[in-house]
């Protein structure tokens, strides 16, 4: 089936343009963050709602240089060596989630600490929403066309403009959906159960591993990057990034309790 004909660019008024990636991070953002306040509301023990609201700013620092810097030393590393005013230029694109992952991750734990609030508590609590921004990423990078799918001959398969003139796996829209529907409907089960939430760290590392499993499912239907191609036993760079998330998730999970 042919991409579907979707202008990146949301709005554009004169020389100002929005695009529909800035509007999925500014929506993951804000819907995470109403949904991890209603989350607070029900369960006040673990995490009060002003602290939430002062920690967005935190948030949107850490995902937005994290995923920066994540993609420029993961990815494209000797590039922007060559060229280190680029690493500014975030219009272009170049976004890496495990990057971002980290990032917000530090800045939480500055945060708590410096609020004296319990960090794997909090972080229990900002990974249910997480998922919500991955879906809306996702579906971001669909519309951009990039990220692309290897070549296949499913009836769904989709001939991107950027992926020349073979049928491929739209692989952005399996991303949204494990990463990001199915994702969140576990974790929010999760937290659901009180002896989870007890059990600080357990929903984080239930997010760890599982993003980690959706990535590496999603990855084998996902085209590598054009300059980084396959590793050992065809792996991409997106597995061997979701390997140490897969084993601090279970270590998380499997730890005993101390709170």
């Amino acid at each position: 089936m042919p991409f579907p004909d979707i202008d990146p660019i949301a709005i554009a008024i004169g020389p100002f343009a929005v695009r529909w990636y800035a509007l999925a991070y500014i929506a993951g953002l804000l819907i995470g963050w109403w949904h991890a306040r209603r989350l607070a509301r029900a369960v006040p023990d673990a995490v009060q709602v002003h602290d939430l609201d002062d920690f967005l700013v935190w948030a949107t620092i850490g995902v937005v240089i994290g995923g920066r810097l994540g993609y420029v030393l993961f990815y494209r590393p000797d590039f922007y060596l060559e060229h280190p005013l680029a690493i500014l230029q975030v219009w272009r694109g170049g976004m890496s989630f495990h990057g971002g992952g980290l990032g917000v991750a530090l800045a939480l734990a500055f945060y708590a600490r410096a609020r004296g609030l319990r960090a794997l508590a909090f972080l229990d609590l900002i990974s249910c929403a997480v998922p919500i921004g991955l879906f809306f990423g996702r579906i971001a990078n669909f519309v951009n066309a990039e990220l692309i799918g290897r070549v296949t001959d499913v009836p769904w398969a989709v001939i991107f403009p950027t992926g020349g003139p073979e049928p491929r796996h739209p692989s952005q829209l399996y991303e949204a959906a494990l990463e990001g529907a199915v994702l969140f409907v576990v974790l929010n089960l999760l937290w659901r159960r009180p002896r989870v939430r007890m059990h600080s760290g357990e929903v984080t590392g239930a997010f760890l591993v599982g993003y980690a499993i959706a990535r590496a499912i999603a990855e084998l239907f996902r085209a590598p990057d054009a300059h980084l191609g396959f590793f050992v036993f065809g792996t991409t760079m997106g597995q061997w990034l979701s390997l140490p998330m897969l084993l601090a998730g279970l270590f998380l999970i499997l730890r005993p309790a101390r709170d």
